[in-house]
């Protein structure tokens, strides 16, 4: 049987001003045979058609919220959020919810998007993001936490409606899945971990269509292996980056490449 993530006491939550909170311990009473989403949250009959081109999350720099990260107490458990951002991973069941919490307030005080590439973790800031990957598919989709829960010991995240549905779960109700949280110092733009290494950095742009125009036209007309090109999302600048290079003189050896073919210039970065 399980428990309602925390949307119906954020409010609470945001008024607080001691450091623990104890939820309203509301229960699913006719969840799907083998669980994973709430009484009366089932799929919907007539879900937009646009689904899988709604965009992945992505990481960026985000202030923690000034209350969601204070120790809280839900189902007679205590929960203390991390208050620094550092790696963390764990595998175990992923779970949904839809409309009936759509439009309600979230941990974070903003209301629940069901069509939006968020999450709800018991412990991870709020703000931040994850890369959740389906284990038995291996389809993975990046989310932003927003919201607390689930609470069910053998569930290790809620995923809403859209981010549930890209990896093919809706009906089931649950899938096992691996989080994975995401550095946005250390990111690409497709859910890969930058590894250390010396990298060319062609250019920085504020527009993600600009960074991917330029990282399509390097890949296309240098002949590049597209899994050496990344966008690097840093801030607000979307970088476009060349890499690793087993050393600095083959980093240099496609800087000079890259200026006589196509009149630019790179820097070396290095990430160590």
């Amino acid at each position: 049987m399980k428990t309602l993530p925390i949307l119906a006491m954020s409010a609470l939550i945001l008024a607080l001003a001691a450091c623990s909170s104890t939820p309203p311990a509301k229960q699913a009473s006719t969840a799907p045979k083998g669980g994973g989403y709430y009484l009366d949250d089932g799929p919907e009959a007539n879900p937009p058609a646009n689904l899988d081109a709604i965009p992945d999350a992505v990481p960026r720099a985000e202030p923690l919220h000034r209350f969601a990260n204070r120790t809280y107490v839900a189902l007679g458990n205590t929960y203390t959020p991390q208050t620094t951002r550092r790696a963390h991973s764990e595998e175990g069941l992923a779970s949904w919810y839809g409309r009936r919490f759509h439009g309600k307030k979230t941990a974070s005080g903003e209301p629940y998007d069901m069509y939006a590439m968020t999450a709800a973790h018991p412990t991870l800031p709020i703000p931040s993001y994850a890369r959740v990957t389906a284990l038995k598919s291996g389809r993975s989709v990046v989310v932003r936490i927003n919201d607390r829960g689930p609470f069910h010991s053998k569930r290790v995240i809620d995923l809403s409606y859209t981010a549930a549905h890209k990896l093919g779960y809706l009906k089931n109700g649950s899938t096992r899945v691996r989080v994975e949280s995401l550095d946005p110092a250390a990111y690409d733009t497709q859910g890969a971990a930058i590894i250390e290494g010396v990298y060319l950095q062609v250019g920085a742009f504020s527009s993600a269509d600009n960074a991917r125009q330029l990282r399509e036209r390097l890949t296309r007309e240098l002949e590049l292996d597209a899994s050496r090109t990344r966008l690097v999302l840093n801030g607000s600048l979307h970088r476009v980056q060349l890499g690793p290079y087993p050393s600095d003189d083959a980093a240099h050896s496609d800087r000079a490449r890259m200026r006589e073919r196509l009149d630019l210039n790179a820097v070396l970065v290095r990430r160590d």
